[in-house]
């Protein structure tokens, strides 16, 4: 028996509803800890920094060996040799991020910034091209913005580095803490009322 993908979506979407109102208290729980946790990494930015890259040195590590250990037998498949370059580098990184943090932190932030930058002046192209349309102003100041706040960052660097990484962590803490807490204090408000309907 087939199913449509419109179906299976909505059947996926309909678990997912359910598990949310089930686990509503876990999920608001879980969102005012991230939220806490991105406080914390705002007001101790350096420190927030630094142990991301630590922890981003050992997960290369830990892939690195994990990635390792499925290629012992496998030295005549095609890609083997690919896969092991892929071990040795994911290692070589983790040890380097590991064993000096600090230039770790100045290289994520180096490429953090390019890609601010790269994305700043593909942003303001689009708008340059869809320029009828409505509100293509908005884009073009996104855009714009992205490549000053680059501009300022690369300026500040090798200050900029100590800090950066650990605000924006901070930040993605805060919002997805947020999304979480406020959707499961909305279920929880739906189920509830006297009026609500599953």
């Amino acid at each position: 028996m087939s199913i449509s993908l419109d179906a299976a979506a909505e059947v996926f979407r309909q678990a997912m509803r359910e598990t949310v109102k089930k686990h509503s208290l876990w999920y608001l729980i879980k969102g005012v800890l991230l939220i806490i946790a991105g406080i914390v990494a705002i007001i101790y930015p350096v420190i927030s920094s630094v142990a991301f890259v630590v922890i981003l040195g050992w997960l290369l590590i830990i892939s690195g060996v994990v990635q390792g250990i499925s290629l012992i037998g496998a030295g005549q498949v095609p890609h083997f040799w690919l896969e092991l370059i892929s071990v040795v580098l994911a290692l070589i990184v983790g040890f380097l991020l590991i064993r000096n943090p600090g230039e770790g932190l100045q290289t994520i932030t180096l490429l953090l910034i390019v890609f601010l930058m790269i994305q700043g002046i593909s942003k303001v192209v689009f708008a340059l091209t869809i320029r009828p349309f409505q509100n293509w102003g908005w884009v073009l100041a996104s855009g714009i913005l992205g490549i000053v706040l680059s501009v300022i960052l690369w300026s500040s660097l090798p200050g900029t580095a100590a800090w950066l990484i650990g605000l924006l962590v901070g930040i993605e803490l805060i919002g997805e803490g947020a999304a979480i807490a406020y959707l499961a204090w909305c279920v929880r408000q739906v189920a509830g009322s006297p009026a609500a309907t599953v």
